[in-house]
């Protein structure tokens, strides 16, 4: 039993820094290890997300912190005319691929404050992560 515990210990470490990277501008597949992970074993469903979703904000902070290093020079992009117009409230966006990451950086380069930023990306990654876990549970059997 206690190889179990530590190889799901493990498990989770892994999703924590899968859920990280793919976060950021590298590619990740943090969705299949949640769906590998709760599909082995059901019961730690609820700390596979919290696991994914803390991992994954942490990960979004960061091309948050890098959007507010860059120089503040006249610039125009999509994700900076939304962060612009709906603020930190767009960051429930972060999760969706290519567009997500730079909601991030964006929100960081105008300066939104940081608690909002973090509490409205942590919502939309839990959010997602629990549908996916939902359904990969659901669809399991």
């Amino acid at each position: 039993m206690r190889s179990s515990a530590m190889a799901m210990d493990a498990a989770l470490w892994g999703l924590f820094m899968s859920a990280f990277v793919s976060s950021t501008i590298l590619p990740g597949t943090s969705e299949l290890a949640l769906v590998a992970l709760v599909v082995h074993d059901p019961s730690r469903a609820g700390a596979a997300i919290a696991v994914a979703s803390i991992g994954n904000t942490l990960g979004g902070m960061t091309s948050y912190a890098v959007g507010r290093l860059l120089p503040r020079v006249q610039t125009r992009s999509r994700a900076l005319a939304l962060a612009r117009d709906y603020g930190p409230p767009v960051l429930l966006l972060s999760w969706v691929p290519v567009i997500g990451d730079a909601l991030c950086i964006a929100s960081g380069w105008l300066r939104h404050g940081v608690v909002p930023a973090t509490l409205y990306m942590a919502a939309g990654k839990l959010v997602r992560y629990g549908i996916i876990a939902h359904a990969a549970l659901t669809l399991s059997g």
